[in-house]
């Protein structure tokens, strides 16, 4: 999928997420989540302007979306340890559950391209792939951008309750 596409499948993974913590009441580690979705959700592509390194190889792999994880985990105990409203520990599960979303999100938009990706890469070289739409089809990369931006609104509005208390 192209980046339009990506926003969408990112806004649709992390949607549940940003739910939950509207209803416990955090509105502003919600928003920075969503937002750091989607500045990630492009991330798995930079592949293509690194030297040396395939397009939809080790970039839209499950172990690099936990590498990405783990690092967002390490920044967000960093943040958390010098001081301030959260703790460590719960930024930094925030951290790894965001950027193995957000990677994973990207990796579930590419594998309904006819290329296909290999998540389990290097412990198995299978292609996974639904062949459903071409990345540059525009009708489907706008259609997840669509369907991110309403399930997201939509779980916005069903938490507004919650944010009025």
């Amino acid at each position: 999928m192209y980046r339009t596409g990506h926003y969408g499948a990112a806004l649709l993974g992390y949607a549940p997420l940003g739910f939950a913590l509207l209803v416990l009441g955090d509105p502003t580690l919600a928003v920075a989540g969503g937002a750091l979705s989607l500045a990630l959700a492009p991330l798995p592509d930079y592949d293509q302007r690194v030297p040396l390194v395939s397009h939809r190889g080790v970039t839209h792999t499950l172990p690099f979306a936990l590498v990405v994880g783990g690092c967002l985990g390490a920044v967000g105990w960093l943040v958390g340890a010098n001081g301030g409203t959260w703790q460590p520990a719960t930024l930094a599960l925030f951290g790894v559950v965001v950027g193995v979303t957000a990677v994973g999100s990207h990796l579930l938009a590419d594998v309904i391209t006819p290329a296909g990706i290999v998540p389990f890469w290097p412990v198995s070289g299978k292609k996974y792939t639904l062949g459903l739409a071409r990345a540059d089809d525009t009708l489907a990369n706008y259609l997840l951008l669509v369907l991110g931006v309403f399930v997201t609104a939509l779980l916005v509005v069903a938490a507004r309750p919650a944010l009025l208390r």
